[in-house]
């Protein structure tokens, strides 16, 4: 695996070894470790190494990048029978990240998934999703992630998108060195409808999205008078002519975007330090 940070030489030291030709992939979520998403996923990726669960132990859908610090974490193992399933943090996907790289991984994973996702993260959703902020997470370690996400559907094939998301996650894991170590897989239904059909769905690099939506609300009154509001589902914003992964999973394509956590707005930065910026030493009289 290369040379170690510093900060990554501390890990290993505080976590046991495994045998380093063995992919070692930590899994979780923000649908609860119960989630089908997280079973199918589990199943599949045991074709591409050993896989430790530790996943939320409700759902956290929409918690974005929330990390807990106000109070204490609670962990506990779960169980399939007689088989250790994994852990369930009560707390959030990235608090989840967090605590299985320096407690629970044997040592740092080679690959962190995160899903399957009932739903889309998509566009802008990507800044709330608790799916991305657990990927987010094992990036910021510089591990390669992937987060993962279905359409909904009541009724989702979710073991068929493992399936198809295996495949792609696989040659991520091919490239040893890809141009970017944080990706967000996104499988529309009409995509898993041509893989049920044997066909072969288009899978697009795209860029996010960053289109506003989703910004209207459903007035209500409760039965003691009092007013509350209910987000609608607004659909996706109409198409123009740039490709992004709304549009490319309006059109059935399955989207992969490589992201950065790196907020910094690379091209006002170079201006700005150019500025003069005059600010007195004390408050005037």
């Amino acid at each position: 695996m290369g040379r170690y940070t510093p900060e990554e030489e501390t890990f290993r030291g505080n976590c046991k070894q495994t045998k380093e030709d063995v992919v070692l992939i930590l899994l979780t979520n923000d649908d609860g470790i119960y989630a089908p998403g997280l079973r199918a996923m589990e199943q599949a990726l045991q074709t591409l190494g050993e896989v430790v669960i530790v996943a939320p132990s409700t759902e956290q859908s929409g918690v974005g990048h929330s990390i807990t610090f106000l109070q204490p974490l609670v962990a506990h193992e779960v169980f399939d029978g007689e088989r250790k399933r994994g852990w369930a943090v009560e707390g959030s996907p990235a608090d989840c990240v967090k605590l299985a790289l320096f407690e629970y991984c044997p040592r740092q994973p080679d690959l962190i998934v995160s899903g399957i996702n009932n739903g889309l993260n998509a566009g802008i959703n990507i800044l709330y999703s608790g799916t991305v902020a657990a990927a987010i997470e094992g990036a910021f370690f510089g591990i390669q992630s992937v987060a993962v996400s279905l359409e909904f559907d009541e009724h989702a094939n979710f073991e068929g998108a493992a399936h198809l998301a295996q495949q792609i996650i696989g040659s991520l894991v091919d490239h040893p060195e890809p141009p970017a170590q944080l990706f967000n897989l996104n499988i529309p239904t009409a995509a898993l409808s041509m893989a049920e059909r044997d066909q072969f769905p288009e899978v697009t690099v795209a860029p996010m999205g960053v289109a506003r939506y989703g910004e209207h609300y459903e007035k209500r009154t409760d039965p003691r008078g009092r007013d509350y509001f209910w987000a609608t589902n607004d659909p996706p914003p109409p198409r123009t002519g740039e490709e992004t992964d709304l549009l490319a999973l309006s059109e059935g394509k399955i989207t992969l975007t490589p992201l950065h956590f790196d907020m910094t707005q690379q091209p006002a930065l170079k201006t700005m330090r150019s500025w003069k910026w005059d600010v007195n030493s004390s408050s005037s009289e």
